[in-house]
């Protein structure tokens, strides 16, 4: 299927990327205060089609709970500073200030404290109290030694996000979190991720989960392609995924799982073309760490930057445009996809004549690699 021969003992799929696609405008036209952009998974409804990455650059407590109201779906990222330092407020600003060469070194010491599950706690009910949607992330690491902190907290959403996380983890040296046991006696929805393939999502679907996380090493600030050499071109990725869905369907007999395209999107073009390719919803980090309200102050890092032994990451410096809301809903004050990104989303369902994201999934897409500067 569109393979082509890298030599005479290798041959690969060729895939793309959103830049290398986009969507294309039919018969019917809408206006765009008609058009919905609303989603939802499991019980939890938002206006927003949009999951805030788990990244301290990104959210804190209180920008989670602002951007809770603004209607979107923020996940607080628990083995982060917040859940490590009562007050991380010093350690943000010395990570910003740090010079080039030694923000990894800050980074580590700053990362260095244990996560301690009664700030687990304490953060989560931050947002509880807030009444916005309560959703925390953990790596597939470190799960089954903080799950029972995050439940306890009163955790509406789980979140289990890596670079890659499988179904079936092999390990000789310690007993591997068996996903679907876990989610099976899990009394939350779990959204796990990433995945960049068909087959990976399908099982990945097969534990049930209520959402599939996909991409990995795409982000601003990852260099997974530089240093492990593994890449998911998110079109493609984003594709695959959604077939995966709809075969897991006729398979269940009808349970649907959601698919949240996560990497490379930094403008709003990139998310009409997530949805497009079949995404229900994005999880967004670089876009949303341009924000005046993030904690990050204009840069922004994972997880993957102040790994000891192999990063795989980097703080880069990505500005600021606006506040959290102008970058989610506007106005807008620019014109390079960096501001009033659901109403880019909205005038490009208006203008393709698609309603609700649902419909907007089956949208016309062409192959039309950007030539532009």
């Amino acid at each position: 299927m569109n393979e082509i021969e890298i030599g005479r003992g290798k041959r690969a799929r060729r895939a793309y990327s959103f830049e290398d696609v986009a969507v294309l405008p039919n018969r019917r036209t809408r206006d765009p205060e008609e058009v919905s952009t609303a989603w939802q998974i499991d019980a939890y409804h938002f206006d927003l089609p949009v999951m805030a990455a788990p990244m301290d650059s990104v959210m804190s407590p209180q920008t989670a709970i602002e951007f809770g109201r603004l209607g979107g779906l923020p996940v607080l990222d628990l083995e982060g500073l917040w859940t490590r330092h009562e007050d991380p407020e010093s350690l943000l600003r010395g990570i910003v200030e740090a010079s080039p060469d030694r923000a990894r070194a800050t980074l580590r010491e700053a990362y260095r404290a244990p996560i301690r599950p009664e700030l687990i706690a304490a953060r989560l009910q931050q947002l509880r109290d807030a009444g916005v949607t309560v959703a925390g992330a953990l790596s597939p690491q470190n799960t089954q030694q903080y799950w029972r902190a995050v439940v306890d907290a009163g955790v509406d959403l789980f979140v289990i996000r890596g670079t890659t996380v499988s179904a079936e983890h092999v390990s000789s040296q310690a007993e591997p979190l068996n996903l679907k046991r876990f989610i099976y006696e899990l009394d939350v929805p779990v959204i796990v991720g990433g995945a960049g393939s068909y087959t990976a999502a399908l099982h990945l679907m097969r534990t049930g989960a209520a959402g599939v996380l996909v991409g990995f090493g795409g982000g601003a600030a990852h260099t997974t392609r530089l240093t492990l050499g593994i890449h998911a071109p998110m079109a493609t990725a984003v594709s695959d995924v959604a077939a995966a869905r709809r075969d897991y369907m006729d398979e269940s007999g009808g349970r649907y799982v959601h698919v949240i395209a996560d990497g490379s999107m930094g403008r709003s073009g990139d998310i009409v073309k997530a949805v497009a390719c079949g995404a229900d919803a994005v999880m967004l980090g670089a876009a949303l760490a341009r924000s005046q309200d993030a904690p990050g102050g204009g840069y922004h890092w994972g997880a993957e930057a102040w790994h000891e032994k192999l990063p795989r990451g980097e703080r880069v410096q990505v500005e600021t445009v606006g506040t959290m809301e102008e970058i989610l809903v506007g106005p807008g004050h620019t014109a390079d996809g960096t501001t009033n990104l659901i109403g880019a989303l909205r005038r490009a369902m208006a203008t393709t004549g698609y309603s609700d994201l649902k419909e907007f999934q089956r949208v016309e897409v062409v192959l039309a690699p950007y030539q532009g500067a």
